[in-house]
């Protein structure tokens, strides 16, 4: 007892003179931690009898709880006057202006997808979409891409173990409207395609949009005005097209077009640039979804919506795109 008491009193001295919140905790150690002088007391215990071990063993944690109450108090005392010290010190300029608040902004090719929907619809389009997991059907057979086609080495394919795939196009979108929906159909399908491609133009997920409209008398001339319509809109300005003969499995007769801006304060004005492809909608591609090739026909383009975002804020290299880099983002706020 007369240890126990010393041990005490000198604790509440020791905790007295603390003069701040590390001091106090060495001396918390020292008195209540694994190697203090308690702890070596209560190893002690296991000489006495057990009558004598449990009366010692409640007086030494009695000790414990009267030193824990002594550093508890001053633990608050030290607080308090920590805190009466940092606001007389440290002051706040309320007239000092906030600081500012960055305003967010869509991502370029989020506007350029905002952009073509509303063009199309404004001639009477309709916006559809699709699964980006798709199957073989939609993707490559209903579009007359069957088995071993040779076209299907264009389209470097993510699959799944159960034959599905990460859609390579939107065309399936197509598909699956024609085989729900009669003609007359005028629709455009944006939405995200995937394939194994990446370099400083192609990345292996992109965005797409695809037209297509199916009617009695649809023509490769109708498809064309349509397609120098959309240009001259999107861009703002008037624009030069070109046609060059190409090949789709899907389109028959094909088409890539090239345009050619014509505003001179634009960086890539006078070059003949390429943006997409296009074409009459092969039969085969009707009879897939059921419809009367021999009454109807139709016409088909698709384009990359990040390669129409590169044209049109003058992108340098698409990956920037995203890399959610908020310098090159900003750019694009209002």
């Amino acid at each position: 007892m007369q240890n126990l008491e010393t041990i005490i009193q000198q604790a509440q001295a020791d905790i007295a003179t603390a003069k701040n919140l590390p001091d106090l905790q060495q001396i918390r150690a020292k008195f209540l931690g694994k190697k203090s002088v308690l702890t070596d007391l209560m190893k002690t215990l296991g000489n006495a009898t057990p009558d004598e071990r449990k009366a010692l063993g409640q007086l030494v944690n009695a000790a414990k709880d009267k030193i824990m109450g002594f550093a508890d108090a001053k633990t608050l005392e030290l607080q308090a006057a920590e805190l009466a010290e940092q606001l007389a010190t440290e002051q706040l300029d309320v007239t000092l202006p906030g600081r500012h608040q960055h305003a967010g902004a869509l991502h370029p090719v989020t506007l350029v997808q905002q952009r073509v929907e509303a063009i199309f619809k404004s001639i009477g389009f309709t916006v559809t979409d699709g699964p980006e997991v798709e199957d073989q059907f939609h993707n490559f057979e209903a579009l007359n891409i069957p088995k071993n086609h040779p076209a299907r080495a264009m389209h470097d394919t993510f699959y799944f173990a159960n034959g599905n795939l990460l859609r390579t196009h939107t065309s399936t979108v197509q598909i699956r409207y024609m085989k729900e929906n009669k003609p007359p159909i005028r629709i455009i399908s944006p939405g995200r395609v995937y394939r194994s491609d990446s370099d400083q133009t192609h990345t292996p997920m992109f965005n797409q949009v695809e037209g297509l409209s199916i009617d009695e008398h649809a023509t490769f001339a109708n498809l064309k005005s349509i397609l120098q319509l959309f240009m001259s809109s999107f861009f703002e300005q008037d624009v030069q097209m070109r046609l060059r003969p190409s090949y789709f499995p899907f389109t028959e007769p094909s088409a890539e077009v090239d345009i050619k801006l014509t505003d001179p304060t634009h960086p890539l004005c006078g070059k003949w640039l390429e943006v997409l492809g296009c074409g009459m909608v092969h039969p085969n591609v009707l009879a897939a979804v059921g419809i009367d090739s021999e009454k109807y026909t139709g016409w088909a383009f698709g384009c990359g919506m990040d390669r129409l975002a590169m044209l049109r804020y003058s992108i340098h290299d698409l990956r920037t795109t995203f890399e959610s880099d908020v310098r090159f983002l900003s750019q694009f706020g209002v």
